[in-house]
């Protein structure tokens, strides 16, 4: 169930969330992770084969997050665009998934990461399913780094599944229309309880954001960089979080 389902928090902005000066770093950083399958065909090995390194990269940039001053990290895992690929990769990422889950909850638990999903569950296994519930209860309750795992997610289509519960509330005469503004569709997204994103960044030389957080990156700060996925470390991360932290961000507005 995707978190704007059962919950109205209120809309949160990236805006809301800058409280240092030009060296503050990110708080929420946003990574599409590219490259598992060009950084396994290099070495000449199946595309999987990047898909299980690029797994084990994920523990390793969740665990320096603290250090950095990252409180949020969402990661891109599967898109809806994603289905297209061969049926045996895409197998094989269900069952990546799965195995993923089942053998880094403990771990996850005991460094008090909370865990959350985002998403259209609907068409997704029934035991991934209750993998990604598990985990989510098990990490209920901690709050040392928030983890977003984006799983079968587009923006697009989040923004649809959103307008179509905001639509509903309406019909049903819960909200009124003349209320509706731009603060109002956040709350129906699966990010309602996030801050937006400051940071996204992208690996593998690919210069587009793929339908990624469209409505919550509207003022983030992207990175697009040469390094494959499997290849990317905490340094690197630690330099990006440095970088952002010289950026002179105004939201629109002219410094007097």
């Amino acid at each position: 169930m995707p978190i704007g389902t059962d919950t109205r928090a209120p809309a949160r902005t990236g805006k809301d969330d800058v409280t240092g000066g030009p060296e503050a770093g990110p708080r929420h950083v946003a990574i599409i992770m590219d490259g598992n399958g060009r950084w396994a065909q290099a070495r000449g090995r199946p595309r999987l084969f990047g898909h299980h390194a690029g797994a084990k990269r994920v523990r390793e940039v969740v665990e320096c997050c603290p250090a950095l001053g990252v409180k949020y990290l969402t990661i891109f895992a599967f898109s809806t665009e994603n289905w297209k690929r061969t049926q045996v990769e895409v197998a094989g990422l269900m069952s990546l998934f799965r195995r993923y889950i089942s053998k880094e909850m403990k771990a996850l638990a005991t460094k008090n990461v909370r865990v959350r999903f985002i998403g259209d569950r609907e068409r997704l296994d029934k035991k991934l399913i209750q993998l990604m519930d598990a985990l989510e209860r098990e990490t209920a309750d901690n709050d040392r780094t928030h983890l977003t795992i984006a799983l079968n997610y587009g923006g697009r289509d989040e923004v649809a599944r959103a307008t179509k519960r905001l639509a509903q509330d309406v019909a049903s005469g819960k909200l009124d229309p003349e209320s509706v503004d731009e603060e109002t569709l956040p709350r129906y997204l699966d990010t309602c309880v996030l801050p937006d994103p400051d940071l996204v960044i992208r690996t593998s030389g690919e210069a587009r954001i793929s339908n990624f957080l469209l409505w919550q990156s509207a003022y983030a700060e992207y990175e697009f960089i040469d390094t494959l996925w499997p290849d990317f470390t905490a340094e690197e991360l630690a330099r990006l979080c440095q970088g952002y932290g010289g950026r002179d961000r105004r939201f629109g507005a002219v410094k007097t």
